[in-house]
């Protein structure tokens, strides 16, 4: 089976040339671009699968970029490689709505494992149906927004997935350990103070209807209830 086409935004001539190499030993298309200025029209020219992204780029940086792709298409996987390692950086990535981000140095292992997972969660996000009742919210994991008569809200591709993971989990504890390796791809420090804001940030936007609860299952994860 022919695997999917790679939009990948990377100025590091060597860099670029090891990882497009690998991915097309692999079997994947790669679309390779330097110039960050001129990766919306490569986008919009080659309709990629998934799109890689390095954040510091001439003329336009990653940010930039995946903003750009949002605005066209909110469904397309996007993945962050960068050596910008701070925590506001990987937390504005999220916001953007990137899918995942790796600090370089990386593994073309690793990566190659983190293209499969979001490309896995894409194509089981169109076999399942997009949109759920939550007691009085509305929520549609494909379109990430969560809808209240109060309120509407577009939530962050984390945040969607997040929750996703905690409806689909109801009544049960669900580990922290199994959130942060299927959100996140491994269960580190730093992705679990990641998680504990995610899950202060779903809390607040479910402020509206007391029957629904994230109860924190201490030294073990979460339960999620709808009343």
């Amino acid at each position: 089976m022919k695997k999917a086409k790679v939009l990948y935004v990377e100025d590091e001539v060597f860099l670029s040339k090891i990882v497009s190499e690998t991915l097309q030993g692999r079997g994947y298309e790669v679309i390779l671009e330097s110039d960050g200025g001129k990766a919306l029209d490569q986008f919009n020219a080659t309709t990629p699968d998934v799109c890689i992204l390095d954040i510091m780029l001439p003329n336009k940086d990653g940010f930039e970029i995946a903003d750009e792709i949002r605005e066209k298409n909110e469904e397309i996987p996007i993945i962050f490689l960068s050596a910008k390692s701070h925590t506001n950086d990987v937390l504005n990535g999220f916001k953007i709505g990137a899918n995942d981000y790796i600090r370089k140095p990386f593994s073309i292992e690793e990566l190659i494992a983190r293209i499969e997972n979001v490309l896995k969660n894409k194509q089981s996000h169109q076999n399942e149906a997009d949109e759920v009742t939550i007691g009085k919210y509305t929520f549609n994991s494909m379109r990430q927004t969560l809808n209240h008569p109060q309120e509407q809200r577009k939530l962050s591709y984390r945040e969607s997935e997040l929750l996703k993971l905690l409806y689909e989990n109801r009544e049960k504890i669900l580990e922290r350990s199994e959130i942060l390796t299927v959100l996140w791809g491994s269960d580190s420090f730093f992705n679990s103070r990641n998680l504990d804001v995610y899950i202060t940030k779903l809390r607040n936007y479910l402020k509206h209807d007391p029957a629904i609860e994230i109860i924190t299952i201490k030294g073990i994860g979460y339960r999620f209830i709808i009343g």
